[in-house]
Parts: C-alpha cells; structure tokens; sequence
C-alpha cells in the first residue's frame, strides 16, 4: 500500500509569517486590514498570546505527533501563499506572502509536495511566483499547477513512494476566485488554469493522464475549484470527478478552495475529496461563518493499492487551529467532524464512523458504481 497524506489550504502568509523568525514587511492592500501584524492580534485577542518569534515546528503542533504515528509515504498539501519578499502586489484584495528564510516551516513538517494551482499563489505577481517555485526547488519540495511557463506549469509532479510512481496533476478553476490572467503561457509564467469541466476540458485532462501514466502510477488530480463557504456539490463536480476516473484512471480527485470540509465520495473505490477545508491559516478571531467550523483543520491519510489504484483505507484525524497553530480539538468537535462530514456525503453511500479517540474513518459500498 501506498499511504498519501492530503490536506487543504496551507496559508502561511500574513499573520503566520508574522510570528516566524523572519517575517516579510507586514503592509497589506486589504480594505480593512492594512498590516498582517492584525492577524495576530486578532487570533492572541480570541485565545491567548502568541510567543514570537515561534519556531518553524510551531505551526505544526499536533499534526507532527500524527504524522510519525501515521507514517505516510508522501505528503501532499495546496499552498496559498507566494513565497516571496516581492513588493509587486496583484489588486485583488487579499494578498498571501511569506518570506523565503520563513519557507523552512514546510521542510520542518516533511512536506513532498506542493499544490501552486489556488487563487494566492500569484497574489505578489509573477516576480512572487518565480520566487516561489525557486525556495520550493531550494528546499527539495516538488511542485505542480504552476511554473515559468505554460509546459512547465501544466507538467505533473513526479513522487516516489518505494517503487511506486505518484504522479500529481494540479488545475485551478475561476470558481475559486482564480484570475483567468494568471493562466501561463507558452512563454510565460503562470498557473494550470482549468476554464471549465466541460467534455472538452474532461478529454484534455484524461488524455494527459493517461499520456504520463505508467502501468502501477497513482494519479493524483488536484482541482482548486468552488467558493469559501457552502455544503453544495454542482453535479458537473461529479460528473467530471468521475469521468477522470473512469476516463483518466484516477486514484484521488483531490478538491479545495471551500474554507471547511466538503462531502466525500468513493467512486469505482476511487477516493473524492470535493473539498479539503482548510489547514493552516490566520482567521481566528474574523467573525461570520462560525457555523461551518472552519477553525476544524483535518488531515487525511489515504491508503492506496498500487496493483489496482483502488482506495484500501481511509482515515481523517481532525485537528483545532488555536493561536496561528494546530491544537487537539474535544470530542464534542471531532464528533461534529463524523456528524457533518456523514452527513454532507451520505447521498454518496460513503460514511464516516469514529474508530479511536479523534480518529475517524470512511466506510463505503465496494464497487457500488
């Protein structure tokens, strides 16, 4: 088996950057909010202060004790933040940066991989995203969704899991606020952008799946797509979820961009996350929205058979982001996890069911589809 740990949004710019050791400039272009030193007032006024400056393992807290209880091969995260000191700011409101020397907080917790197709990574211009992609390929962290050029940015990342190859293919969607000006060009550097989940768009991403895919390959098929906040899956969601897996034979569908945990489906035993929530951000203490709990980061451990590409087992360990770091949640929390995520994917035939003190695991209908 191959195990794969996945998780949602790793923001680590602005207030998270604010307490590393080497901080960017604090200045922000948001309405409201002009200095990211505000993030982390508002997260000290909700549940205590911070020390700073924090060491990089900080962050982390108790998703460092999983991970070595869990053990997965690879670990694969949706970075949302520019890692860059670059002043050439995008107009779009919200802007996510850290500092290069901070980017050591991502070798700290033994990140493989990072996912650049989201609507951040180019928040400081391409200058920010060149910056990016060279610490990324500094601190030996492979990527994929964006690049210095359109080859570049559509290639898959390349994994290694013992013998088997796991290939991660990473598209970014309008719906998730993705300026369609970022998508990269034959000669220019920018994101994987995904105009649609129309037929056409189907075909080109399964073609180039099952192009790159060797026999034993795990596909994993990263979609930044969908707004911050609701339950609903559009059916063209499902519909293009499953025709990568029927067409491009993907192992995982890995969905983000909603800002709390989304409905999950096994199709043909293939996993789909619609939407991973997310797991490392600056938004305590920001009130409205309270009632999805997006303050519940959960992290997911995949186990796939790389004979068959199918799902053998899946676990999610929820966590609490509780001053800018990962705490353990209460039972009650954990339990609202199982409640909503059985739930939200109920109409799917997939169900979550509590296995030890804040573990939780999928069931589902073998072959059901």
């Amino acid at each position: 088996m191959v195990r794969l740990f996945l998780c949602g949004d790793v923001m680590t710019g602005r207030g998270i950057d604010q307490v590393l050791p080497y901080p960017c400039d604090p200045v922000l272009y948001e309405n409201y909010v002009t200095s990211a030193l505000d993030y982390v007032r508002l997260a000290e006024a909700q549940n205590g202060a911070i020390p700073r400056p924090v060491d990089p393992a900080y962050i982390w807290g108790a998703a460092l004790d999983e991970w070595q209880r869990a053990k997965p091969d690879l670990r694969i995260v949706n970075l949302e933040t520019s890692i860059t000191r670059s002043a050439q700011h995008d107009d779009k409101g919200i802007n996510y940066r850290m500092s290069p020397e901070n980017a050591e907080c991502l070798t700290t917790a033994g990140i493989d991989c990072c996912v650049l197709a989201n609507n951040h990574v180019l928040d400081w211009g391409r200058a920010g995203l060149r910056d990016t992609l060279a610490s990324l390929r500094r601190l030996d962290i492979m990527t994929a969704g964006a690049g210095r050029n359109l080859d570049e940015a559509s290639a898959p990342a390349v994994l290694v899991a013992g013998k088997t190859r796991v290939l991660v293919f990473a598209y970014a969607l309008a719906s998730s606020g993705t300026p369609r000006g970022w998508a990269a060009k034959p000669d220019g550097a920018g994101m994987n952008f995904l105009h649609d989940l129309s037929d056409a768009s189907v075909a080109r991403v399964c073609e180039q799946i099952v192009r790159t895919r060797q026999p034993g390959d795990i596909a994993v098929v990263s979609l930044h797509w969908g707004p911050n906040w609701g339950y609903e899956i559009p059916e063209e969601q499902t519909r293009f979820s499953h025709a990568l897996i029927e067409r491009g034979g993907a192992s995982v569908v890995y969905g983000h961009s909603s800002h709390h945990a989304k409905a999950i489906e096994v199709y043909r035993n293939r996993l789909i996350l619609y939407g991973c929530g997310d797991f490392i951000d600056d938004y305590e203490g920001i009130e409205g929205y309270e009632g999805y709990r997006g303050d519940l980061a959960l992290m997911y451990f995949a186990d796939i058979d790389p004979a068959n590409g199918e799902l053998a087992a899946a676990e999610i360990v929820p966590l609490l982001i509780e001053r800018l770091r990962l705490a353990r949640p209460s039972a009650d929390d954990v339990d609202w996890v199982r409640e909503t995520l059985t739930r939200e994917s109920r109409r799917f035939g997939t169900k979550v069911a509590m296995t030890a003190p804040g573990k939780l695991a999928l069931s589902w209908h073998q072959n059901s589809h």
